[in-house]
């Protein structure tokens, strides 16, 4: 009886949940969502994270590590998809020594390229922060 009416009774319950959170979320994110102001101080979610002890405010550090992270994200993804196709080309290679030598291939330029990759990223991670520590040293 139950599995009869599960797909109607899923759809109420889910429109349910829709309606309600719309209904509650959408009380003050004007003066949630509002930018500091002298005069106001800061916006409640802005308040909340200071006393968390988060930073508020982005900087221009903020968006470069944002940046970086993103395409480090991506580039992991895409040699976790080279590694998967190569491991296929490999196991449907049936004895075929082309198609083995090929998966081979792809599977070692994937590894190489990971590690110029973080290699790469090392490297500049380190001179980054040894520049940072002689501009904090001069001041």
């Amino acid at each position: 009886m139950f599995f009869k009416y599960f797909k109607r009774i899923l759809i109420l319950v889910i429109i349910f949940f829709i309606t309600a959170n719309i209904n509650v979320s959408a009380a003050n994110l004007k003066d949630a969502f509002r930018l500091y102001d002298a005069k106001v101080g800061p916006s409640d979610l802005d308040e909340a994270a200071l006393q968390s002890g988060y930073v508020v405010g982005i900087t221009m550090d903020d968006i470069i590590g944002i940046i970086i992270q993103t395409a480090l994200s991506l580039l992991g993804v895409i040699f976790l998809g080279i590694m998967i196709f190569g491991g296929y080309l490999w196991m449907t290679g049936r004895g075929n020594e082309e198609r083995v030598t090929r998966a081979k291939n792809l599977i070692w330029a994937a590894i190489v390229g990971l590690i110029i990759v973080v290699s790469a990223y090392a490297i500049s991670y380190f001179i980054i922060s040894k520049a940072g520590e002689g501009v904090l040293q001069k001041n």
